[in-house]
């Protein structure tokens, strides 16, 4: 099974774009960044939600919601970006660590895909100048979603 959890700050708004980019852009954008963990497993999915509340989630913070859909429907688009395959990510490592001391979690883990999302909003905005200056190409994938 494979579930989307995303991980959103609490107190956090939208952002002057022109903080991601080298260049500001033409027109008044602002953002929204989330993280988002797709988690497939096999197993007890309470078990594996438990995990993500314990080790993933600050409760204070930040709220949890399901990823499989974009949290905000108003962006211009959704830039999601994480590490290559063969990249070393260390909030994955961690993460994986916390699982592997685990004596009886209850679900047996099968992969962990870490994922930023960035979320623009704004009139004509173009998801090249973000490519551009967030994604690296040597070591990140990325994926833009359009607005539907």
């Amino acid at each position: 099974m494979t579930r989307f959890f995303e991980i959103l700050g609490r107190f956090d708004h939208e952002g002057d774009c022109q903080k991601l980019l080298y260049a500001p852009p033409a027109q008044r954008l602002t953002f929204r960044e989330t993280v988002l963990y797709k988690i497939e497993f096999d197993g007890d999915e309470a078990a594996l939600e438990s995990f993500v509340r314990q080790v993933l989630l600050d409760p204070v913070s930040q709220d949890l919601r399901d990823g499989s859909t974009p949290a905000f429907d108003t962006a211009a688009f959704t830039l999601e970006y994480g590490m290559k395959g063969g990249a070393l990510d260390l909030e994955k490592e961690t993460i994986l660590g916390y699982y592997r001391a685990l004596e009886n979690p209850g679900f047996t883990l099968q992969k962990l895909t870490l994922r930023r999302r960035v979320y623009v909003f704004g009139d004509g905005a173009v998801p090249a100048p973000f490519i551009r200056d967030i994604c690296n190409p040597a070591i990140h994938t990325w994926e833009v979603r359009q607005a539907a």
